[in-house]
This record gives structure tokens, C-alpha cells and sequence, in this order.
């Protein structure tokens, strides 16, 4: 299993970035996928995540109504769109994949996820 993330970089705060999460070994249609980032000094903390019918997401406070979720089976690809970035969002994004799905995203801990890619840096600067 690989998950590979991409479209991190260095933004100015407002702005907006697209990741990528490309997955080979399983499928995103078959898989929870969620969006984890960590920030220096700080837990990985859950960003997102979306049902592997793709009719369920879910978001973490901190995000919810800048950031969109998304996937397109066909390209076995996961998406997080974030809008109006903050400082506070700077953090190294990890997209992970797991088996179950929870009802309120404070329930979505690392432990739920068991398979990670290998992440990918935003900084955005004030």
C-alpha cells in the first residue's frame, strides 16, 4: 500500500491549495480516507475525512468551512481543498486510509487509520 500526497507549498494567508492523495494497493472506493497534519512542537491532529461511499465527510473544527474533502474513484485519488489558509494551518498534511467510519470527527484518531503516506509541507505565511 502507498499512499502518496501531494500539492503542499508555501502560500500567503487567504489564499487557497489543493492535496492530492494518490493511493495504490487499495482502493479510496473500498477505504475511510482522512487527512491528518502536524504542526512543529505539536500532535498529528485529524483534518478530514470521507466515507468510502463518498457520501459521508467529516471535519475538525479548525477547518470546517474553509476546507473541502473529495475523491474521484477513478483516479483512486483523495483531494482536500483549503480556502482562506491561515498561519495556523502551516503543518506537515498526511492523508491515511482505514477500515472504519465514525459518526463525530473527534472520533477520528490516528489509531483509526492504518495505512499513511508520507506527507506533504504547508507553510503559509502571514
Amino acid at each position: 500500500v502507498q499512499l502518496q500526497a501531494s500539492g503542499g507549498g508555501l502560500v500567503q494567508a487567504a489564499d487557497s491549495l489543493r492535496l492530492s492523495c494518490t493511493a495504490s494497493g487499495l482502493l479510496v472506493s473500498e477505504r475511510a480516507m482522512g487527512w491528518f497534519r502536524e504542526a512543529p512542537g505539536k500532535e498529528r491532529e485529524f483534518v478530514a475525512a470521507i466515507k468510502w461511499s463518498g457520501d459521508s465527510t467529516s471535519y475538525a473544527d479548525s477547518v470546517k468551512g474553509r476546507s473541502t474533502i473529495s475523491k474521484d474513484d477513478s483516479k483512486n485519488t483523495v483531494y482536500l481543498q483549503m480556502n482562506s489558509l491561515l498561519p495556523a494551518d502551516t503543518a506537515v498534511y498526511y492523508c491515511a486510509a482505514g477500515t472504519k467510519w465514525y459518526e463525530t470527527h473527534n472520533q477520528f484518531s490516528q489509531a483509526a487509520f492504518r495505512s499513511w503516506g508520507q506527507g506533504t509541507q504547508v507553510t503559509v505565511s502571514s
